[in-house]
């Protein structure tokens, strides 16, 4: 167990706890004797089966009773847990509304908790609702959302990862083809160029590489000011626009409605692939899908990738004795007025807690995210509900607070006997929160204010507002 006393009178955030189930509140809309086909097979094609079915990325499928009838308790145990579906966000502090909720219900936790406690029965199979067809190739997620087929896809070169070797890095550039004016970009998504890829590929970035003489060139980033140097890796993360972010078991990145960002014709992709061995050769890039604002439909806003360090010593403030529980945090302040509308930690396998922490120009405080269960194989990516994206001051700061276990309690732990500093290697760690932010101006600034009650940070949702609000 793990805790911290954040200011602002949140109190103590145990990591490695879940919010408790209310069996009572939830008994009224939860069967009394849930079957698989009537009860828990809706909730699992609309939760589970994006990856647990023949050929996805979960190590088994759920589709049928026959598959899933001898995995029940462990599926119990990991719903009861919320541990699965992978959606690891603190349920009782900072933004609780987003965009992308993918996790269960209190009443869907509890109709197959009850499902397993009675005995996991099939029920009458005409109650089955029909089956999904299992995806046989790559598939865009936003596509499946409901977004339509991204409008252009850029695709890096494929790069051949041994059996046996050490981590590598495939960096190539490649051309945006198909861009013959400027365009703004609404959401983005990255995925391995084959089904093979997506056991080597760790994560990878699009950097958009920039003419040095366009005007926006000095734009990047203009909103964020940090320690700077050599040794600090939020420095070298933030140095260059990017469209996206991907590692181990993201989505997409959907940028709030009026907000997006430019890309211009002769404007290229610089990848940052990192890749590691899995006992096997194998063969992999990754794609880019790319989806547009209409012409005539441009954003107000432009969006920013930010990488909100949690080291604020730079990486030599990254000191992971063998067999410790250790911590560090990292400071940055918003040199311009500022809405954040996502959150995405990131860690290796040491990681295991992250809270993001806004410090006003007054001295007030405000938890904006906190993750207490983080999972290496699920970089979930949490997007803000768009009426519960926070807005900060000028002068705020982004205090990011990241927690790591080097113990053999931790699971991902490859050896808790190790010393871990910073580095990109898997077995190295480091600690961001990667948010896509947009900036206001004062005038811009004081509107948003008075939409909002005038008081910023989290907006304050109705009382009849449901816990989690899926958009």
């Amino acid at each position: 167990m793990f805790g911290i006393t954040l200011r602002g009178g949140v109190g103590t955030l145990a990591v490695g706890a879940f919010v408790a189930l209310n069996a009572n509140s939830a008994s009224a809309e939860v069967p009394k004797t849930p079957t698989f086909s009537k009860d828990i097979a809706p909730i699992f094609q609309a939760k589970c089966q994006n990856c647990h079915e023949p050929g996805s990325i979960a190590p088994m499928s759920l589709r049928t009773f026959q598959e899933a009838r001898p995995w029940a308790r462990s599926i119990k145990s990991r719903v009861e847990s919320r541990q699965m579906p992978p959606w690891h966000i603190d349920r009782s502090v900072g933004v609780q509304h987003f965009k992308n909720d993918m996790s269960l219900s209190d009443e869907q936790v509890e109709t197959i908790v009850r499902w397993v406690d009675q005995g996991a029965a099939q029920g009458n199979p005409a109650d089955m609702p029909p089956l999904k067809p299992v995806a046989t190739s790559l598939f865009w997620q936003g596509e499946r959302d409901g977004y339509g087929a991204p409008d252009l896809i850029v695709k890096s070169p494929e790069y051949t990862m041994p059996a046996v070797s050490q981590d590598q890095w495939w960096r190539p550039a490649v051309d945006i083809e198909g861009l013959t004016e400027p365009r703004w970009v609404k959401m983005v998504e990255i995925r391995p160029s084959n089904i093979n890829g997506r056991k080597i590929l760790h994560h990878s970035i699009a950097h958009v590489v920039m003419d040095p003489n366009d005007v926006d060139a000095d734009s990047v980033n203009r909103g964020i000011g940090g320690r700077g140097g050599d040794d600090d890796p939020a420095a070298l993360v933030n140095a260059r626009p990017s469209l996206m972010e991907w590692a181990i078991g993201k989505g997409y990145d959907r940028y709030m409605d009026g907000t997006g960002k430019l890309i211009k014709p002769g404007q290229r992709i610089s990848w940052d692939q990192h890749v590691h061995a899995v006992g096997e050769a194998v063969t992999a890039g990754s794609e880019l899908g790319i989806w547009l604002y209409p012409k005539g439909q441009e954003p107000k806003y432009r969006s920013y990738l930010v990488g909100f360090t949690g080291l604020k010593e730079g990486a030599i403030g990254l000191d992971i004795p063998p067999n410790t529980i250790a911590h560090t945090e990292g400071f940055t302040v918003l040199k311009e007025n500022t809405v954040i509308t996502n959150f995405q930690p990131h860690f290796h396998l040491r990681g295991k807690a992250m809270t993001v922490e806004a410090i006003f120009p007054d001295g007030r405080t405000e938890v904006v995210s906190h993750v207490d269960n983080f999972n290496f194989n699920w970089m979930t990516n949490y997007i803000y509900a768009e009426n519960q994206a926070p807005v900060f001051p000028k002068g705020t700061i982004i205090h990011v607070i990241a927690f790591y276990d080097n113990t053999k309690a931790n699971k991902n732990n490859p050896d808790p006997e190790q010393w871990v500093g910073y580095g990109d290697r898997t077995v190295d760690e480091m600690a961001h929160a990667w948010m896509n932010v947009f900036y206001l101006n004062d005038a811009e600034y004081q509107e948003w204010l008075a939409k909002r009650g005038g008081k910023p940070g989290i907006p304050v949702m109705p009382s009849n507002t449901q816990q989690q609000q899926q958009q």
